[in-house]
């Protein structure tokens, strides 16, 4: 075998990449475990909880940042994107009062939106596209540009720094494929009636006609 692969150059070339080939792979598995940082897990279930509109209303960057400023302490009430559903679910999942959202940061939206340019009047400066935190306007400098509509997620960033106002912010039409159950109100939070406190209603109700 020796023998065969010093006599075919070609042969013996291919034997020694395949050779470093699993040397590297070994090695780099090896430090992928070694030196692993693990995530923490609490800014993990943050970060699922919030809306990922990465829209900076909350002071920070993003969602992910916003996150791990919570698990070390900050306020969970300066998302308005999220609103009460989303400071409610993270208050439950700390355990932690669930605060009103902190009006500093802006208002909650019942309606969803989404960008819109209007490409007639777009002159192609691409300061929206710099603006996008998501990367959902597509162009190029001096041509149209336009929203990639599935992945805006309505943070409105771009509108502001367009030099002609051409871009607007419409309401999504809720469907089947996007409607969500809103999170539920925790037990025990005013305004709440719990399984037995409607099973005493209906027993209430029913002693009621049986006397009538």
């Amino acid at each position: 075998m020796i023998e065969l692969i010093s006599q075919n150059p070609i042969l013996a070339a291919l034997v020694a990449l395949v050779g470093l080939a699993i040397l590297f792979g070994a090695l780099l598995g090896f430090a992928a475990e070694k030196f692993k940082v693990e995530g923490d897990p609490i800014v993990e279930q943050l970060d699922e909880l919030l809306p990922q509109t990465q829209c900076g209303q909350c002071g920070f960057p993003g969602c992910r940042p916003y996150a791990e400023s919570i698990a070390n302490g900050d306020d969970i009430n300066k998302c308005p994107p999220g609103g009460q559903s989303t400071i409610n679910a993270i208050a439950n999942l700390l355990d932690v009062p669930a605060p009103e959202l902190d009006a500093e940061h802006g208002e909650e939206s019942e309606v969803k939106t989404v960008a819109y340019i209007r490409e007639d009047e777009c002159i192609g400066c691409t300061k929206c596209i710099q603006a996008c935190p998501v990367d959902a306007i597509l162009g190029a400098a001096k041509l149209m540009h336009t929203v990639i509509a599935d992945e805006c997620t309505g943070c409105d960033l771009c509108v502001e720094p367009c030099p002609v106002d051409c871009i607007d912010m419409l309401p999504v039409e809720e469907t089947i494929a996007d409607w969500r159950w809103s999170i539920p109100v925790q037990p025990g939070q005013p305004g709440q009636m719990i399984a037995t406190d409607r099973r005493g209603e209906l027993e209430n109700q029913s002693t009621s006609g049986d006397a009538a």
